[in-house]
């Protein structure tokens, strides 16, 4: 037997605004996804002005996170990122077509050494996008730090 720690809208909710300020500190507009652990979106915001293929993109990130219990970025990072040609897992976003996605973007949100839920953040360039999800790790850090033990 063990905890199962769960994300509620309302921790969504705050995700969201941090993830928003963050992006328009920087001055880009963002499509973010918070998903709960099953990898099913818990909220979806679209700034205003953030392109209208940010919604499925945010969202498999977000899958892809949750799921796959890993940043999306791990994927393809040189030299050795598995989804990279020649390495053990190229290809593997063809096997969840449209849901599977190993572009920058994608963050698990982990508490108690459990995947609890992801972010999913699309609109920006990949610095742009880790720099969004940097601010929804630390807006989520934050939020269980208030989660008694």
């Amino acid at each position: 037997m063990h905890t199962v720690h769960r994300l509620s809208l309302d921790d969504a909710l705050v995700l969201l605004r941090a993830a928003e300020t963050e992006a328009g500190r920087i001055g880009v507009r963002q499509t973010i996804c918070i998903a709960d652990d099953g990898a099913h979106p818990i909220a979806l915001h679209r700034m205003t002005g953030a392109r209208l293929t940010g919604v499925e993109i945010a969202i498999a990130k977000a899958f892809t996170a949750a799921g796959h219990q890993r940043a999306t970025h791990l994927f393809n990072e040189a030299p050795d990122g598995p989804a990279l040609p020649g390495n053990e897992a190229f290809g593997i976003q063809h096997m969840h077509p449209g849901r599977f996605t190993v572009f920058v973007g994608g963050f698990p949100l982990v508490h108690d050494g459990q995947v609890v839920g992801a972010v999913g953040i699309s609109g920006g360039n990949g610095e742009q996008d880790k720099a969004v999800g940097a601010a929804v790790l630390a807006a989520f850090a934050e939020l269980v730090a208030t989660v008694p033990a």
